[in-house]
């Protein structure tokens, strides 16, 4: 296949140039001979495109969108992670990008990227789907509606984000526009099971009857708690309102022709299956194919743990969630050089200040590793080397090669290990609270 590196999508495409795009084991190899994401494989449910990109994975598993985090140098560690998990940009707000020309600086990304999708954040059905026709452009996999975010960045200003449950017509009117914008691309919304008081199931069932009966929409990413857009800050309503997984089994019992994904307190891949396995069956009974009536969410977003402990996350997703062969990243000492060479690319390629400051800069670029040895014997004395490091060191491989001793060689060279044994996966043992019986309407 045709080599493109990682610096070759300055902006936008069309699918077709898209799927002339590569995989991440041959951007890697064109970048420094690496091994990580050599062994790559397929699932029964994903095609191949000649040049090897994985194209129609299902969204078994993503990582939330989250500001100030998933940008664009994450998604590049998540993606020589695994190969098949879904990204999701930070939320862009439809404005930024109808008032701020420069759309390659929010929007390009390297195409080993996909699948991938792009949040936008906005009320106004107009400029959303403005907004929409520009993102298409560069060739995304999905456009989704945030429409869950509790931060005062977002929900106390133009009224959307979680505000936007509140206004189930606005949401379909937002996500119509959106999809007669960017034809082809899929419509999705992110939202959470309910707002203020306006918390009970019969309000869930009727916003997303509301949404998918007035708009294209058949895919909901559901973050299972409720939104307090007063008194609570957005920590705490990620950890303090109660979550109800068993809303999401309900609506898939009374929307059996929509897709669900779960978001909020799934912090490992044993408890991503154990929730995409539920209703299955307690350990050692015979897995059987459920029928319509049976099935299940469709897939698990992981968020700040995806963030924070990258390689405990999504170092086996491959295998284990989407039944690959093997994982791309052989061992996290071969990954992180292979992500030093791509960052160090990347230093100042935005632009280089009067000051001598460049853009992105460095520790910006390191940011996205430091949770790589969390959990692990002298992960702390590692993350104190690298800031010391950052001081006075021009590169990230430079960075490596002078903290990198720090950790004890079987941690660095450690091949990825499944957490848990999938054949003797009890659901309800892992995610207790997938027990919970489904409530009416």
């Amino acid at each position: 296949p045709a080599v493109v590196s990682v610096a070759s999508h300055p902006g936008p495409s069309t699918p077709s140039k898209r799927l002339k795009t590569m995989t991440v084991a041959n951007s890697m190899r064109e970048r420094g001979g690496s091994s990580v994401g050599a062994t790559a494989s397929t699932t029964s449910t994903t095609s191949t495109t000649s040049a090897g990109l994985t194209t129609n994975v299902p969204q078994l598993l993503s990582v939330a969108p989250m500001m100030d985090y998933t940008d664009v140098h994450y998604r590049q560690l998540a993606r020589m992670l695994s190969r098949n998990t879904w990204l999701y940009t930070e939320m862009i707000v439809d404005s930024t990008l109808i008032f701020n020309q420069d759309h390659d600086r929010f929007l390009s990304f390297p195409p080993e990227q996909h699948p991938i999708s792009c949040q936008l954040g906005g009320s106004n059905p107009e400029t959303l789907g403005k907004a929409a026709a520009i993102v298409a452009k560069y060739g995304y996999d999905e456009i989704n509606l945030n429409c869950g975010c509790p931060s005062d960045r977002v929900a106390g200003s133009g009224c959307f984000g979680a505000a936007m449950m509140l206004e189930p017509k606005l949401v379909a009117e937002c996500c119509k526009a959106m999809a007669e914008a960017a034809p082809g691309v899929e419509i999705t919304v992110k939202c959470r099971i309910g707002v203020d008081d306006e918390d009970s199931y019969d309000s869930m069932h009727a916003f997303v009857r509301d949404v998918s009966e007035n708009s294209p929409v058949t895919h909901f990413i559901i973050h299972a708690r409720k939104c307090l857009l007063n008194g609570l800050s957005p920590h705490q309503n990620r950890t303090v309102p109660p979550l109800r997984y068993e809303w999401l089994f309900a609506l898939k019992r009374d929307f059996p022709h929509l897709k669900f994904s779960l978001n909020g307190g799934i912090l490992t891949l044993e408890e991503a299956v154990a929730s995409m396995e539920y209703p299955g069956r307690a350990a050692g009974e015979e897995r059987v194919a459920r029928d319509a009536s049976q099935e299940g969410i469709h897939g698990v977003m992981i968020g700040r743990a995806a963030y924070g402990e990258p390689w405990h996350v999504l170092s086996t997703a491959d295998t284990d969630v989407f039944g690959a062969a093997a994982n791309p990243a052989a061992n996290r000492k071969e990954l992180l050089y292979a992500y030093a060479r791509y960052a160090d690319g990347k230093i100042g390629s935005l632009c280089v200040k009067p000051d001598g400051h460049k853009m992105p800069s460095l520790r910006t670029l390191t940011k996205p590793i430091l949770g790589m040895f969390t959990k692990e014997p002298r992960g702390k004395k590692w993350r104190a080397a690298v800031d010391a490091a950052l001081r006075h060191c021009e590169t990230l491989t430079e960075v490596l090669d002078k903290t990198l001793d720090v950790i004890p060689e079987d941690v660095l060279m450690r091949e990825p290990q499944t957490g848990f044994d999938r054949e003797a996966l009890d659901c309800t043992r892992t995610v207790p609270s997938l027990a919970r019986r489904p409530p009416a309407v």
